[in-house]
């Protein structure tokens, strides 16, 4: 096909030798030219815009005027070291190359810092804004924050005083980098279970929200180098009803090869649901199965002693809640009105007890909580009846008998408080002879 002077394309006719050449050379110079003037066209429109540098390795680098062959061209801020940076390149050279500048930490006046004691310039160590954002998201997780603390003025304006070094974090990123954090230290404890020698033991518990959603919690428990005993929490994870045997076996199976602690799984503690027999026969059957058991499993299942001492003590405590319900009364009708602590506070005075202790708060479905208010409300026993005689309104001080039945539960309720705290702590030689010691006294 020829191109004609007329720009019509002639009839099919084959070119040869120098035409064909000529013909190619056309072409491309059309093209250029085409593409030149949609150049012109939008640079003239302000619509052909350079895309914006994100990378933080600009931070250290210059635009310079580009090399003999068109090339984009920067430089060192910190050492003066030119280096290409086509768009297509990345910035892989430039970021190797604040790896090994030996002058950028020196030039750097913002990581200049006044040493107090002998008054000269020191230099600090130079931050990276990837553990910068690390000990954030430590933050976050570790007190409880919202994602948002990062957007928080005071916060922002306190890391930019702080260090220039750190770029506008979002609640986005920071939820990103919370994930990163978690991932990494399930890589860790992987990494833990992994190395163990010894057998694993777990601990499991179902927990309802206030909205009645179930999640599940899985603690791994096990001796570690130079005997040490370690528990990790393995998940925290949502539980999809039902929240059956069958549906629990399954999660805790998942969970356990998610792990790939299947193999030395020794046993696993649980309470006196019914559901969790189920849970256990399951999990027995799949750990015989693959030879992962001990004894086939004989030891597989224990008995939760926080349940089952938590059990006695309500069953136990029944007879006497008139005298827990008016100590209960007592409390709260106390704590509403802030005249009435003032006139409280005057009565411990008068009988010369010490008011720093304060009220407790009780959970009437925790039992460890009503020894706590027990233990204090007896401890102002004189307040109380001081206070009774000063306010007319108040109809719920025990009697003398009740008060003594109040000292006598709470004195029952302490050696099960003992023996609580120390078998929820470490197993050792001087705790077991502990709770045996009350065990024996109750």
């Amino acid at each position: 096909m020829v191109l004609s002077s007329t720009n019509r394309l002639d009839g099919p006719d084959v070119m040869h030798g120098s035409e064909e050449d000529n013909g190619v050379e056309i072409v491309s110079c059309l093209e250029s030219n085409i593409r030149k003037r949609i150049c012109d066209i939008s640079s003239a429109s302000g619509s052909c815009r350079t895309r914006k540098r994100t990378s933080k390795v600009w931070k250290s680098f210059q635009m310079i005027e580009n090399d003999a062959n068109g090339k984009a061209r920067c430089k060192c801020k910190f050492c003066g070291q030119v280096f290409l940076c086509p768009s297509t390149h990345g910035t892989g050279n430039m970021r190797r190359h604040l790896d090994v500048c030996t002058k950028m930490k020196m030039h750097d006046v913002q990581q200049m810092l006044l040493d107090n004691s002998s008054g000269t310039m020191s230099l600090s160590q130079y931050r990276d804004e990837d553990d910068l954002r690390e000990a954030v998201a430590e933050a976050i997780v570790l007190h409880d924050l919202l994602f948002s603390f990062v957007e928080w003025t005071r916060i922002v304006k306190m890391i930019g005083i702080c260090t220039n070094e750190f770029g506008l974090v979002f609640r986005n990123t920071a939820k990103a980098d919370v994930l990163k954090l978690y991932v990494k230290e399930k890589r860790k404890v992987k990494t833990m279970l992994q190395v163990v020698n010894g057998r694993i033991s777990l601990t499991s518990d179902l927990w309802t929200s206030a909205a009645t959603d179930g999640f599940i919690c899985l603690t791994t428990h096990f001796i570690y180098r130079n005997w040490v005993l370690r528990k990790k929490v393995l998940n925290f994870s949502f539980m999809d009803p039902p929240r059956d045997g069958i549906s629990l076996s399954e999660k805790v199976n998942t969970l356990v090869c998610e792990w790939r602690i299947e193999k030395k799984l020794f046993s696993i503690t649980l309470d006196n649901a019914s559901s969790n027999n189920i849970l256990v026969q399951n999990l027995k059957s799949h750990l015989n199965i693959n030879k992962a058991s001990v004894y086939d499993g004989e030891f597989l299942h224990i008995r939760c002693c926080a349940h089952i001492i938590n059990l006695i003590v309500q069953d136990g405590s029944k007879k006497i809640d008139s005298v827990v319900h008016k100590i209960h009364e007592s409390v709260k009708n106390t704590m509403c009105s802030q005249v009435r602590k003032q006139k409280f506070l005057e009565c411990t005075k008068e009988v010369g007890l010490e008011s720093r202790r304060g009220f407790r708060q009780d959970v009437l479905t925790i039992w460890n909580s009503t020894y706590l208010i027990l233990d204090n409300t007896i401890y102002y026993r004189s307040a109380w009846c001081s206070f009774e005689l000063f306010d007319t309104n108040y109809k719920h001080c025990p009697s003398s008998i009740e008060w003594e039945k109040a000292e006598e539960l709470c004195h029952f309720l302490c050696y099960f408080m003992t023996l609580l705290v120390f078998s929820l702590g470490q197993s050792i030689p001087f705790q077991i002879y502990i709770c045996l010691k009350c065990l024996w006294l109750i």
